[in-house]
């Protein structure tokens, strides 16, 4: 509740808050799985990591104070494929976040990505800097784009729509890229509809706000308040996802609501389980119709009536 309040402020009064020892906003894991890599001395690889770790986990990354207990959890889990001789890796990220639940000890998966189309450049013993607006290295505007995004979603899950801002300091990051780096892929439109310019182009198109509303209000007004009232927070829930159901009917196959069901597919089966026959019918159907590729996932519920 407090954090709620705190984001609160920070969007609809937009008074800075004092900075302290508490600043920052992420909690991020970083692991590197380097195992595909024989001919390389481990320790670049433990550099590589400790310096995405510093550069995730000690930065200051908007005007917001977080509490210890309130940074965003998050991890990046990079896999190298290949490595060369003038410090080009190549791989994946896998990047998740998550929240927690108000009165509860569980979090909900807010993403679950799998970006493979990662190249960057890093030199052991160089430090990682972000500079707004300035194309420093395609690592750093990695690092950086998922930064805002995390942030982001996590503000859109208190807020209705209030991870704009942060979505806004994505798009700098994606605008200072050069255009001749066509080497690095993942952050142009005509490249494929389902990469880092897609994810921010889903989040920030206004014809597709209702998904955004629905998010805030699957989380807010409905897995937050369902430890005190699990009926009401159910209706919450299934009202969101008919927010999320009409951004789906205006443009089905949408990337960034296949990512959602990609976080939330099985928690939904679980919140819907022990509901009503005729609770479950309702969202069962919604489920299948902007998730059709677990249709038998979510047809399981209506056995167990």
């Amino acid at each position: 509740m407090k954090k709620f309040l705190k984001i609160f402020l920070y969007l609809i009064l937009s008074i800075p808050l004092n900075i302290n020892s508490y600043s920052q906003e992420l909690n991020c894991s970083v692991s590197i799985n380097a195992s595909a890599i024989t001919n390389v001395d481990q320790s670049v690889f433990d550099n590589l990591q400790n310096s995405i770790y510093e550069f995730m986990n000690d930065r200051k990354w908007t005007n917001y104070n977080f509490e210890p207990e309130e940074r965003i959890e998050c991890s990046i889990i990079i896999t190298i494929s290949s490595y060369d001789n003038i410090n080009m890796y190549t791989g994946t990220f896998q990047v998740q976040s998550r929240r927690p639940i108000y009165n509860t000890s569980y979090h909900s998966s807010l993403f679950n990505f799998q970006d493979k189309d990662i190249q960057f450049q890093y030199t052991q013993g160089t430090s990682l800097d972000y500079v707004e607006n300035t194309f420093v290295g395609n690592l750093e505007s990695l690092l950086s784009y998922y930064a805002f995004l995390f942030i982001g979603l996590d503000f859109d899950s208190y807020q209705e729509l209030g991870g704009t801002p942060f979505y806004e300091k994505a798009w700098s990051v994606i605008n200072s890229i050069p255009a001749n780096a066509t080497q690095f892929k993942g952050w142009r439109s005509y490249e494929n509809q389902r990469n880092r310019y897609w994810i921010l182009e889903n989040l920030t198109n206004k014809n597709y706000e209702n998904f955004r509303k629905g998010v805030y209000l699957y989380h807010r007004q409905g897995l937050d308040i369902m430890a005190d009232d699990i009926v009401k927070g159910r209706s919450s829930i299934t009202q969101a996802m008919k927010l999320i159901q009409q951004t789906y009917k205006e443009k089905p196959g949408l990337f960034i609501i296949s990512l959602f069901m990609t976080a939330k597919s099985d928690e939904l089966v679980n919140i819907f389980k022990p509901a009503p026959a005729i609770e479950k019918t309702e969202i069962v159907n919604i489920l299948k119709s902007i998730d059709p590729i677990n249709a038998s996932k979510y047809n399981e519920m209506l056995v167990s009536q």
